[in-house]
């Protein structure tokens, strides 16, 4: 069976053109794109007919209301028109003269085409401030109309963007090639033996597909690791490699105990509002808490200890039973820490933890509400900043993040703190990648843990280490709807620049 008349048309082109992409095809022939990759679908299915390489292509192009702006000038431009050049136009009537006057009157005022008399007879007057002006904004919106979005400067671009004027659009096609049994006149070949030909005789006449019995059967096709799990590979790996235990981390859902004042975080703290943090609605409350430890907090809170002198006020339970979804995986290293001090002998220990953590964040480039949080954790006899300054080179080191600062910080459950930052080379600035301290001993003597032992501990999200070495500038293009899936398949190895010295 021929392919049809559109495949062929498409054949003539790759044959003239050796490469050419499917967008160009369908403005060659006058033809829908949509059409196009099919017919080039249709032409795969062939065989070795051609070649096809899926490509993205970005261009600009006008939203309708920068079509609005070529057909009767900008909102602005609009409004200094509407005024007349003698006695000017009443505020009140001048806003009714279009639905976007109120824009086009704040634009224009702006550019300095317009002055307004607050004392005038009548009520506020609008008078030409120019005698002429120059439409700067439709002379932008053709540019980008006729392709030339490229010569208008980022600034004058961003605000095009900013006014909703223009849109970003991304359009897949295909680049088609010849094939190796590429021909212009292209007959299907038979696969199957049919009993239908066999009782005509029909399979005389018929062209059969060649059977190859050495070749290797169709690979299925597979899906890709996400970028963030295969950094957390990297991470999990890193940690195991550094003698770390992981911690189970798999309960979402946390007591406000266990996640706030098991670390020394007073009621009354910010963090404890529904602004930052989602409470459960069902169940409320947490009912299981080992009674003696849950009083020696209960008392360090409110009337101090361990040369501590608290915080100093009425400590309530029903804001410790609280059900919320985990703020930090600290909630997971507090229980640990409280299970490592019931041992009837104390031995050293080092944690990780990989998982999922949730704040009432406001989203921007760099923050989201749910996020992967790493940690982790040391205890020890007689650690000091030194030695957690120290691990933490090596970790980042073992990342390939060998710029690091360190800034002092508060937390209520570290004392000393320290934020760290590393150089991001694609934002050219330093971004803040995680945090550190030295715990209270208002956190670990109620636990029960022996004076001379310290506990070292730090945390990071995984998605901006992962934006770090994957050059992304914006978290919602790693998580979310905006996720390229392309992106996905052509990082398919994540490269930590392990082992540099």
């Amino acid at each position: 069976m021929m392919a049809d008349a559109l495949g062929v048309e498409v054949l003539k082109l790759v044959n003239e053109y050796v490469v050419i992409d499917t967008v160009k095809i369908a403005s060659l022939l006058e033809k829908d794109h949509q059409q196009i990759v099919g017919a080039v679908n249709s032409l795969r299915s062939l065989g070795d007919v051609i070649q096809t390489e899926q490509v993205s292509n970005k261009h600009w192009q006008l939203t309708e209301e920068g079509k609005l702006f070529l057909e009767h000038g900008s909102h602005e431009a609009c409004v200094f028109e509407a005024v007349s050049a003698e006695e000017g136009m009443l505020q009140e009537e001048l806003m009714k003269t279009s639905p976007n006057a109120k824009i086009g009157f704040s634009k224009a005022m702006s550019a300095g085409w317009l002055i307004m008399d607050k004392k005038a007879e009548g009520g506020p007057r609008v008078k030409r401030k120019v005698t002429s002006i120059e439409d700067i904004a439709k002379e932008q919106v053709m540019k980008v109309q006729a392709g030339g979005i490229d010569s208008i400067p980022d600034k004058e671009r961003n605000e095009l963007k900013k006014r909703k004027l223009i849109m970003e659009v991304v359009v897949k096609s295909f680049k088609v090639s010849k094939g190796v049994n590429f021909c212009l006149s292209v007959s299907k070949l038979e696969t199957d033996l049919t009993p239908e030909m066999l009782s005509s005789g029909s399979w005389k006449e018929q062209n059969f597909k060649a059977y190859n019995f050495n070749a290797m059967g169709v690979m299925p096709v597979s899906g890709h690791l996400h970028p963030l799990m295969k950094v957390r590979a990297e991470f999990r790996q890193i940690f195991l490699e550094m003698g770390f235990t992981e911690m189970p981390t798999n309960n979402y859902v946390e007591s406000s105990f266990w996640n706030f004042d098991a670390l020394f975080q007073p009621q009354q703290h910010p963090a404890r509002d529904a602004h930052d943090t989602f409470f459960i609605q069902d169940p409320m409350y947490a009912t299981e808490f080992p009674m003696d430890y849950l009083e020696r907090v209960k008392k360090v809170h409110s009337e101090g200890g361990f040369g501590s002198q608290g915080y100093k006020y009425d400590w309530n339970i029903e804001e410790a039973k609280k059900n919320l979804l985990r703020t930090h995986t600290t909630a997971v290293s507090a229980r640990m820490l409280y299970k490592l001090a019931q041992l009837e002998e104390f031995h050293p220990v080092k944690y990780f933890s990989i998982d999922r953590v949730f704040r009432n964040e406001t989203l921007d480039a760099t923050h989201l509400a749910e996020f992967h949080q790493i940690e982790g954790v040391v205890a020890d006899y007689d650690l000091s900043l030194a030695d957690l300054i120290g691990v933490l080179h090596e970790f980042f080191n073992k990342l390939g993040m060998e710029k690091l600062r360190f800034k002092p910080a508060f937390n209520p459950y570290t004392e000393p703190s320290m934020e760290i930052f590393s150089y991001h080379e694609g934002l050219k600035k330093w971004v803040e990648v995680g945090n550190s301290g030295v715990f209270r001993p208002e956190m670990l003597l109620p636990m029960g843990l022996p004076e001379d032992v310290s506990v070292i501990a730090w945390g990071l999200s995984l998605e901006r280490p992962t934006m770090i070495k994957y050059g992304i500038d914006n978290i919602r293009e790693l998580v979310g709807h905006k996720v390229n899936l392309q992106m996905v398949h052509d990082n398919a190895i994540c490269r930590l620049d392990k082992g540099n010295k």
